[in-house]
């Protein structure tokens, strides 16, 4: 089987590392992927926009599989793309339609879908520019904390905890009257603080089946101790130590049934993965977010503890015959720990050579933001390197993780020594 894999972050390199797993993965192309993905497959210089250059790409190396990993052409309607091309009738894609990919595109259409499927998230309000006096005093009359929400994509950016009124005011004039997030902060959705602890949960779904991947929780705070400015994640970890069977039941019922449910009533054209961004509050879930494929550093804890063989798994979603079958666990944990540039999430460098790769036996090592110039790995992000570890424990996962952090070195390598720094 010949697949394409967009994307060239450590989700896409984690992926690829579970795909090469498999007798069935014949040829891997990764567009554009990154130094670690390159000793996996062929990386392809290939923008996820550029669906024309996609498709003869699909044609030139007889694809058989399309993966998405990023959002973003997921939202911008990939799928529908190619569906609507017979030439591409016979092509495996692995994620949902543009109307699909609208649980994590739109806040605003994510909140709507939940109250008309009674899935658990917080009470909220949403407003644009037309109603932004109404939403400056529905602000003054709720508590605070309070959240606010850019809808559209903001590259994880669009998400705002203010700890007073006239923060989230500020806030909110930012967002819809000086369009601080362009149009994606044109609607802004106000909900309440939840107060409790967070985690992920994802399934793999063919629109009317699916089945359940393991959980995760990883760490935004770019400082220890969860300070500092929010990352695209710092680490991560599986699985989640305070997710007992009794709490994931009630997480199958209160929200991945009613989710799936949702899917197939809407008639949502969905193959592919569902991120459930959880909160438990009095050991309740609540939904947070969606998103419509996997989180990053989330799949580099999740794959390596993935028993079956992912391909057939993917291959079974994309054909619509996922009904009775399960997704097997490795019982060892994994704990991810992520290497960033310095200054990162803000203004970083890149270029700094990275030593230390080939002597590291011990963990995982998928490349994020990675180059390769002549036969040297440079740095060609903010983050850089995410290493995982299997262990008995958590514990023994992130000493595991650490001790490889050690031997990784690159001029202003940064990482949080304290991920899972609750659980032990």
């Amino acid at each position: 089987m010949n697949i394409l894999l967009l994307g060239s972050g450590g989700r896409e390199h984690a992926i690829a590392w579970k795909l090469k797993q498999s007798e069935d993965c014949k040829n891997l192309f990764i567009a554009p992927g990154n130094a670690g993905t390159a000793a996996l497959g062929k990386n392809l210089n290939l923008s996820h926009k550029d669906f024309e250059a996609i498709g003869q790409c699909i044609r030139d190396n007889s694809i058989n599989m399309l993966i998405v990993g990023p959002e973003a052409p997921l939202v911008d309607g990939i799928v529908d793309h190619f569906r609507a091309i017979e030439e591409f009738a016979h092509l495996l894609i692995i994620g949902p339609s543009k109307k699909a990919a609208a649980l994590e595109g739109s806040k605003a259409f994510a909140k709507a879908f939940m109250a008309k499927y009674s899935i658990p998230t917080a009470a909220y309000k949403e407003f644009n520019k037309e109603s932004f006096v109404e939403g400056e005093e529905y602000i003054k009359n709720q508590n605070v904390p309070i959240v606010l929400k850019a809808d559209g994509l903001a590259a994880g950016k669009g998400v705002i905890i203010a700890q007073s009124t006239d923060e989230a005011l500020k806030a909110f004039s930012e967002m819809i009257q000086d369009e601080k997030f362009g149009a994606a902060g044109s609607k802004v959705v106000i909900e309440d603080f939840l107060d409790g602890i967070e985690m992920s949960a994802f399934i793999l779904t063919d629109g009317k089946n699916y089945v359940q991947l393991p959980s995760a929780k990883d760490y935004k705070r770019i400082g220890e101790g969860d300070t500092g400015l929010n990352t695209g994640g710092m680490g991560a970890l599986s699985p989640v130590p305070f997710a007992d069977d009794h709490f994931m039941k009630k997480v199958k019922a209160q929200v991945i049934e009613p989710t799936m449910r949702g899917i197939r009533d809407e008639k949502f054209d969905y193959v592919g993965f569902v991120f459930f961004g959880l909160i438990k509050v009095d050991n309740e879930p609540f939904v947070i977010e969606y998103n419509c494929r996997l989180g990053d550093p989330e799949t580099e804890v999740i794959m390596p503890r993935i028993k079956d063989d992912f391909l057939q798994l993917l291959k079974s979603s994309a054909k619509k015959e996922l009904k009775d079958l399960t997704c097997e666990f490795n019982k060892e944990a994994c704990a991810t720990i992520m290497l960033v540039s310095q200054g990162y999430p803000e203004a970083y460098e890149k270029g700094k050579v990275i030593s230390g790769l080939d002597h590291n036996s011990e963990s995982l090592i998928f490349h994020a933001g990675t180059k390769k110039s002549d036969h040297t790995v440079l740095t060609n992000g903010g983050r850089v390197i995410a290493i995982s570890s299997l262990g008995n424990d958590i514990k023994a996962c992130i000493e595991k993780s650490l001790e490889s952090a050690e031997k990784l070195d690159f001029e202003g390598k940064t990482y949080r020594k304290d991920i899972g720094y609750e659980f032990y």
